[in-house]
């Protein structure tokens, strides 16, 4: 399987687990509506009984399911990352709860706003939130259709993780130095590609491993972690390359394999 097909099954997968997360939730705060409906499809009521009894607990399916929608989303759809957690989490210069700015973060915290004994906004506030998340999820079978460019990204996906596998091998069989070679070349045209989708410029002609995270890092395009991790690596690379009498550590290697193999996945 590559890595669209991939991706269109992790989508249709969350958007499956959505509706039956939306059902929860509905007959949560509208039980009468919600099983009017289900008269409609069901005509035994025993039917229907079952049904409701498969339905989870809301609070705790929710946050696997946005976990795993946030990595989709941040892998496909980056320009709509932020709306997409802005819906689940609460602002940090919020002053006051109004059903505008009330997420779902709210409602999982059981956050009501009441004046004089009355409720004013509800738990139920959160379901349009929760709508809209999936609209932003749903967005991502666009991305599917659009220009070459997100085609040739998901395609060079496929290619990296290709290479990746071909260095892991290399390594069990103590070809270190072979297993370098591949990760390094497969790293810096991830980042020239992280460098290139941000629209960032790149003075040198042939810039180095190091030069290209200096470029994500003085852009915050990533963060110091993997700016200190990158660093490392380059160091690395510089050993493989240039000192042959220093041969590297299986050690460092199978920690650029795993390390590569996260970066090409979550670092864009």
């Amino acid at each position: 399987m590559n890595n669209i097909e991939k991706y269109k099954n992790d989508l249709n997968n969350l958007v499956s687990k959505w509706e039956i997360l939306y059902d929860a939730i509905q007959y949560r705060f509208f039980p009468e509506q919600v099983e009017n409906e289900l008269k409609k499809i069901f005509p035994k009521e025993e039917n229907i009984k079952k049904f409701i009894e498969k339905l989870p607990i809301f609070e705790d399916e929710y946050q696997d399911w946005y976990s795993e929608s946030l990595v989709l989303i941040k892998q496909l759809l980056p320009d709509r990352f932020d709306d997409f957690v802005s819906l689940f989490s609460k602002h940090k210069n919020r002053k006051e709860i109004s059903h505008e700015n009330y997420c779902i973060e709210d409602f999982l915290q059981w956050l009501t706003v009441t004046r004089w004994w009355t409720v004013i906004i509800s738990w139920s506030t959160c379901i349009p939130k929760f709508r809209q998340q999936l609209n932003i999820l749903k967005s991502i079978k666009k991305r599917f259709e659009s220009s070459l460019f997100d085609i040739k990204q998901l395609v060079q996906a496929d290619l990296f993780d290709s290479e990746v596998d071909i260095a892991e091998e290399l390594c069990k069989k103590w070809f270190y130095r072979a297993s370098w070679a591949v990760l390094g070349v497969v790293l810096e045209s991830h980042l020239q590609q992280i460098i290139e989708n941000h629209t960032l410029e790149v003075k040198k002609k042939n810039p180095t491993l190091n030069d290209l995270t200096e470029i994500l890092k003085t852009n915050d395009v990533i963060q110091i972690t993997d700016w200190r991790k990158l660093q490392h690596l380059a160091d690395i690379r510089n050993t493989c390359d240039h000192k042959k009498w220093v041969e590297p550590a299986k050690e460092d290697i199978e920690e650029l394999v795993n390390w590569v193999k996260r970066a090409i996945k979550n670092i864009f």
